[in-house]
């Protein structure tokens, strides 16, 4: 579910976490570091399903109130209630493991009943909604296709949502994206996803490694990296660039099944969007030039970190 751009982002806001304490960790505390970061993105990604089901759900809400009215009106007591039904939001309500999720994680109290019920009506009056409810059939597709629609316009757009999303997540500004992309594979592949397990052992087995290699091998690192800042003070560069060059050198030294090229761009689209708008072609510039030098020294031998005498 998580890919490794996702992981490479957890492994560096840990890494900046470390880096702000000084680098004064105990020696198994990096690693829960890093468990947590994850655990807010599963945490995140189970309430913003969650949000979705509640906007749904909340036709059936709306029509209840509407013909409880003292006086309803003919359209009070016939609200379409169609999307409350919706397969794909009572697939995911009928999942265990989002069903554990959900309990875990309390996901129930930091509902806003006033915000769901703003986003629904908003959905209520658009155009795509009408469309939707007018036909009187099921199919997979626009089922998903309108789930998708309170997602991607009508909540992430929304001022308010993002203001709560906010509130609670302190972790939001850094994962809106992967979070975007997840939400993107969830729609189309619902049967896929285990909210219980967010990581593959294989993808689990990476983020520890990247993590441990870089906090192993960060001297090393830097006696590569600091040359090659030429006229720049290694004081003054943006931590997270650093710390994503150190991330990079160690992925072309030490990580057998990634492609040098995939590693440096990677790395260079991580710089433009965590860092400063000049970090994208900074980092790029160096990890092209260490990754050349390294080629012409015969360094690349792609061994595991802990098999390895640098």
């Amino acid at each position: 579910m998580i890919s490794r751009r996702n992981i490479r982002v957890k492994v560096m806001q840990t890494l900046y976490s470390i880096e702000s304490m000084n680098n004064e960790t105990e020696p198994d505390e990096p690693i829960k570091i890093l468990q947590k970061n994850l655990e807010h993105s599963r945490q995140l990604f189970t309430y913003l399903v969650y949000f979705i089901t509640e906007v749904a759900r909340y036709a059936e809400v709306d029509a209840a109130q509407k013909a409880h009215k003292h006086l309803p009106t003919q359209g009070d007591l016939n609200i379409n209630t169609k999307i409350a039904g919706n397969e794909l939001v009572w697939n995911v309500l009928t999942d265990n493991s989002f069903k554990k999720a959900v309990g875990e994680y309390k996901i129930v109290n930091l509902i806003d009943i006033e915000l769901i019920k703003k986003i629904y009506q908003a959905l209520a009056e658009s155009e795509e909604y009408k469309t939707y409810i007018s036909i009187q059939v099921r199919d997979k597709k626009s089922e998903k296709k309108m789930l998708e629609f309170i997602f991607s316009t009508l909540m992430l757009p929304n001022e308010d949502f993002i203001n709560h999303v906010e509130e609670n997540f302190i972790h939001w500004d850094d994962d809106a994206d992967m979070m975007v992309t997840l939400m993107d594979n969830f729609f189309h592949k619902p049967w896929a996803f285990n909210f219980g397990e967010m990581l593959t052992k294989e993808k689990w087995d990476f983020a520890k490694d990247l993590l441990n290699c870089v906090l192993d091998k960060k001297e090393y690192c830097l006696e590569i990296i600091k040359p090659k800042l030429k006229n720049w003070d290694a004081e003054r560069i943006a931590a997270v660039d650093m710390i994503l060059m150190q991330m990079g050198v160690c992925e072309l030294l030490f990580f057998e099944t990634i492609p040098p090229k995939v590693t440096i761009n990677e790395y260079i689209d991580l710089a433009k969007e965590y860092s400063t708008p000049q970090s994208g072609h900074f980092v790029n510039g160096i990890l092209d030039n260490i990754h050349k030098e390294l080629i012409s020294q015969n360094k690349i031998h792609k061994k595991n970190f802990r098999n390895s005498t640098l």
